[in-house]
């Protein structure tokens, strides 16, 4: 590890290896960090980040990095902030992956994006992923994926055109977040 990013503008999925398969740990957009995950005794990178659309950071070299945080205690109570954020959503993660029905999952990561992105004008998610992504995300195939969409279609929770989601049924889709798997 040599620094940190800032993210300016545009969309970063943070990600990393699972086996075979990629996981998606989270999606990050302005005013985000990048490259956080390597700060520690082994300064390695445990995980990755790649563009989804054009994206402009700023790079924060490690030593000025640790140089201002030192000295900049407002700085340190927003990244202890920021890490137990990140520490609170990961484990948020595992036990959906554990607990949840893949439907389960899929609603959870929906609202989680609606959330965290808000939306468009036309009322769809204010992020478009490709079904893979929203996989990774999720922590499923892309086919289960595909399936469970067209199911979330048919009971009208949700509408979707081409890489546009828009949440039609929040109180319903946030139901399926609750059920225990059987």
């Amino acid at each position: 590890m040599k620094g940190i990013y800032f993210i300016h503008d545009g969309t970063v999925k943070v990600h990393k290896k699972w086996g075979d398969k990629e996981l998606i740990l989270r999606f990050a957009r302005k005013g985000a960090i990048a490259g956080h995950r390597g700060m520690g005794g082994d300064l390695i990178y445990p995980v990755s980040a790649t563009a989804l659309e054009p994206v402009t950071v700023c790079y924060v070299d490690l030593d000025f990095f640790k140089a201002t945080i030192k000295i900049n205690h407002d700085l340190i109570y927003e990244l202890l902030m920021f890490y137990a954020g990140e520490l609170k959503e990961s484990e948020r993660n595992m036990r959906n992956l554990a607990h949840m029905s893949v439907k389960g999952r899929i609603a959870q990561a929906l609202l989680t994006l609606h959330d965290k992105f808000g939306v468009k004008e036309n009322g769809a998610i204010d992020i478009e992923l490709s079904r893979q992504d929203f996989a990774s995300f999720v922590g499923t195939t892309y086919e289960t994926v595909f399936r469970m969409l067209n199911e979330l279609i048919e009971n009208r929770l949700i509408e979707v055109a081409g890489k546009s989601i828009t949440i039609i049924d929040k109180e319903n889709l946030y139901k399926l977040t609750t059920e225990i798997e059987s």
